[in-house]
């Protein structure tokens, strides 16, 4: 078993005012989002400005806090919301969801692209690569907070975490989390996007492969206590939420490569969208 290196959740404190890890992942994932989409603006031939990206962190960001905390109350907590509706409101509880997050964000990117006159998949496509070290870095704020752990196990790697009452040995999985859907899925596609790709096939690709890390460290992270396995004695509500992105990962992959093909190396859509804006 190897110790947890138990860390104040607080990082520094202005007065009455604490700053958590947390909130400090968010910002820094905001910021990596930042940097990362300049360098891709810079690299798209004239497709995106380093200017608009600022805007599009944006309305990422608020699509992120609004959907990811409706997410977590309504697929989580419903029986709360149901008994308290303002419960939904008072953020100070805590309480997010990435599948809610996703939500969010894709309402933002289909709003933020109309007033950019691009369709949303040309959008998404942009953005997704921009994504995992965020979610990496919300994961290292799990860690640090000692919440979402993992199942009792035996392993060589185990921690006893603090916040548990039971002082289980238990798998770290927000560090499973960590590499997987930060690492992993960044490195997959930064590379992946390097390239003109069809249309959905970048969007598709993340969409396969974090839904496939979510559904295998679910395996080893403890369902919610509130609803515990879903069926089978196995079936978590993350699983159930996965699944259908990774059937529509899938889906759009193979209809990006029929329905958009490359054109003299360029994504077809892409160069339909220049051809237009040079008219």
């Amino acid at each position: 078993m190897i110790a947890y290196p138990e860390i104040d959740p607080v990082a520094f404190s202005l007065g009455p005012l604490k700053v958590h890890w947390y909130g400090l992942m968010y910002l820094t994932g905001f910021a990596l989002a930042l940097w990362l989409g300049s360098l891709r603006a810079r690299a798209s031939n004239g497709l995106w400005h380093p200017e608009q990206v600022s805007d599009l962190v944006f309305y990422g960001a608020v699509g992120v806090i609004l959907g990811g905390r409706c997410g977590y109350v309504l697929f989580y907590h419903f029986d709360y919301f149901l008994r308290d509706p303002l419960w939904l409101f008072r953020i100070w509880d805590g309480g997010m969801s990435f599948h809610g997050g996703l939500i969010g964000v894709l309402v933002a990117m289909w709003l933020y692209g109309r007033t950019l006159g691009k369709t949303f998949f040309q959008v998404t496509d942009f953005l997704a690569p921009m994504v995992p070290l965020g979610l990496g870095l919300g994961r290292i704020g799990n860690f640090i907070g000692g919440e979402l752990w993992g199942r009792a196990t035996d392993v060589p790697w185990a921690m006893v975490f603090p916040t548990d009452p039971s002082r289980l040995a238990r798998h770290p999985s927000q560090l499973y989390q960590f590499f997987l859907e930060g690492l992993v899925l960044f490195t997959v596609l930064w590379f992946y996007s390097a390239k003109p790709r069809p249309r959905m096939a970048v969007s598709g690709l993340f969409l396969v492969i974090y839904g496939l890390a979510r559904i295998a460290v679910e395996f080893v992270r403890e369902p919610d206590a509130q609803l515990g396995f879903i069926a089978f004695d196995w079936l978590t509500m993350g699983q159930l939420l996965s699944v259908p992105m990774v059937l529509a990962g899938l889906a759009m992959m193979v209809w990006g490569y029929r329905r958009y093909p490359l054109v003299d190396g360029m994504n077809s859509d892409d160069a339909a969208w220049l051809k237009a804006k040079t008219k």
